[in-house]
């Protein structure tokens, strides 16, 4: 793949990462309850492409 293709995927994975992360700690500040663990599901698409990618897992409220 191309250097410009790595650069747009990196740049949109990190907008993804960054921005899950920011709404994740304010729903976990405003309504989480301490030592809850929380299932968490993120889903990818590019309708375009006919392509859905999915990743599960827990979250665990620490606080």
């Amino acid at each position: 793949m191309s250097e410009d293709f790595n650069m747009s995927m990196r740049k949109f994975l990190k907008q993804v990462g960054v921005t899950s992360q920011q709404a994740i700690e304010e729903a976990m500040r405003d309504k989480g309850a301490p030592g809850k663990s929380y299932a968490v599901k993120a889903v990818v698409t590019i309708e375009e492409l006919d392509v859905t990618h999915e990743v599960t897992g827990k979250i665990t409220n620490q606080d």
